[in-house]
């Protein structure tokens, strides 16, 4: 999520001349627009939208386009982007297979917090990795060093470029220059930044840690890890909350389709589980409190959820324009096809009713993959466990897909919590591991469904599934929407 939202809270947040002042945690669901209503018209994927713009929300008119054409695929092999490599950090360890084996069997990764004392907080369970090892990918100085979220970065950065086959000794008879990083993190350095403020209240500014600043930048991972592996190609971060992972999926595919690079290592990575983000996120009213049976908690479309549990981890993937896969002989794990990113333009944290935001990225992603709604017969939702933004979902990809008959649909966070910014990521890779395997996991805890959702949400227990075309959606507080789409690979 946003790291401004607790200072928004606390401090009240100006836009252009009205001002929205913190009232405590309630300030941010009373506050429900930042215009007064005005008309627009755009138009895409061959369909013409009017915009009525309201305080609360906007009402829409759509009509077909005479103009629309049949979506055609990429055929270019230097415009065609595979997937070559995947690395991730979870709380099931860092095994991709291990990790896509548990979701298979619906265990649940949600469990008490102990990494601090939370006794004395509302919520006081999570997704919360234990164990973790960074040994043979980090030094021990650094180690001890570094943040989490930056540490998860590279040892998932790691070991993607290894399941690519880009060892260090490869990667130095490569034209470097043209291997990119794109790693966003909706929080950053959250450890690092909590324990800077920490030192300069209590002891004063010559306390902090000259690493204060570096190790809680949005940035760090994309430079750590180039400065790890030599890797000189483009090298930013995208924070964008919780579609943070998606957007850099999106921008890296983009960087390959212009020419400028061949290989792009993107993804998105957290460690919130901190007393810091969980506090804020208890006052931002948006976490379950079902701290008898966390791992009942995360329960996606389902009448009794009372909102996310938090996650963390790190999922990435090494992204390579076709030509270049084969010519170096790679192994290629699954095609993606295309992405889009929109905004809802209508609240902080809030998603539109209407679903106009979603429904337009969906729809997007798909002209830019070259793919009609009819091939799509699976999505990983992003499906968070809240109230409101689990049915605007729904609603939007019901607006897209006439026909969802065959369609299945499941919610990853049920089983490892909400990682984020590293969510995106995260369900990258399981969507892939669908493709690769024929195999989706179950959405836990759905015991009394909504009646809207007539989608198969592959309730509770594994189903066998060919997947054709898969789309992963993610959506962060700011109305930030992202959608990005895989499919097997076809030479």
């Amino acid at each position: 999520m946003a790291s401004f939202v607790s200072t928004a809270s606390a401090l009240g947040v100006v836009f252009g001349n009205r001002q929205v002042k913190s009232n405590g945690a309630a300030s941010l669901a009373q506050y429900s627009g930042l215009r007064p209503a005005e008309n627009f018209q755009f138009a895409s994927a061959g369909i013409t939208t009017t915009i009525k713009q309201s305080p609360k929300c906007r009402t829409i008119r759509v009509m077909a386009s005479p103009t629309a054409s049949a979506p055609k695929r990429e055929k270019d092999p230097k415009k065609r982007i595979v997937i070559t490599g995947m690395g991730l950090v979870s709380v099931f360890g860092s095994d991709i297979d291990k990790f896509y084996n548990k979701l298979l069997e619906g265990e649940s990764g949600i469990s008490p917090i102990d990494r601090f004392d939370a006794s004395s907080f509302s919520v006081r369970f999570g997704g919360q990795i234990r164990d973790f090892s960074s040994k043979g990918y980090i030094d021990g100085k650094n180690d001890r060093r570094l943040d989490d979220c930056w540490r998860y970065c590279l040892v998932a950065g790691r070991r993607a470029l290894e399941e690519a086959s880009l060892s260090p000794q490869v990667l130095e008879n490569m034209d470097r220059t043209r291997i990119g990083v794109v790693v966003g993190s909706g929080m950053g350095g959250l450890t690092s930044f909590t324990t800077g403020v920490e030192a300069l209240i209590q002891k004063g500014y010559k306390k902090i840690t000259p690493f204060f600043i570096p190790y809680s930048i949005t940035n760090m991972g994309s430079a750590l890890l180039a400065i790890d592996t030599g890797l000189m190609g483009p090298n930013y971060s995208i924070s964008t909350a919780c579609a943070t992972a998606n957007y850099c999926f999106y921008a890296a595919a983009n960087h390959i389709r212009r020419g400028e690079t061949d290989i792009m290592v993107a993804g998105g990575t957290e460690a919130a589980i901190i007393p810091t983000g969980v506090g804020g996120f208890i006052a931002c009213r948006a976490l379950s409190q079902r701290n008898e049976y966390p791992k009942r908690a995360s329960r996606p479309w389902d009448k009794d959820r009372d909102g996310f549990v938090m996650g963390e981890g790190c999922g990435i993937l090494v992204m390579e324009s076709l030509e270049h896969a084969m010519k170096r002989g790679a192994n290629i794990i699954a095609e993606y096809l295309g992405g889009a990113v929109t905004c809802d333009a209508h609240h902080m944290t809030d998603p539109r009713s209407d679903g106009l935001g979603v429904s337009s990225c969906i729809a997007k992603s798909l002209e830019d993959a070259g793919v009609s709604p009819e091939e799509v017969n699976y999505v990983n939702a992003h499906a968070t466990s809240t109230l409101a933004g689990d049915l605007a979902e729904v609603n939007a990809i019901k607006k897209v897909f006439k026909d969802t008959s065959e369609m299945k649909m499941n919610g990853t966070k049920s089983m490892i919590g909400h990682g984020l910014g590293a969510a995106g990521g995260l369900e990258a890779i399981t969507t892939i591991k669908a493709i690769t395997t024929g195999w989706l996991h179950p959405t836990l805890n759905q015991d009394n469904l909504e009646p809207e959702v007539t989608i198969d949400t592959v309730p509770n227990v594994k189903k066998q599934h060919h997947v054709n075309v898969a789309i992963s959606n993610s959506f962060g507080f700011g109305g930030h929407n992202s959608v990005v789409v895989f499919a097997p690979f076809s030479p």
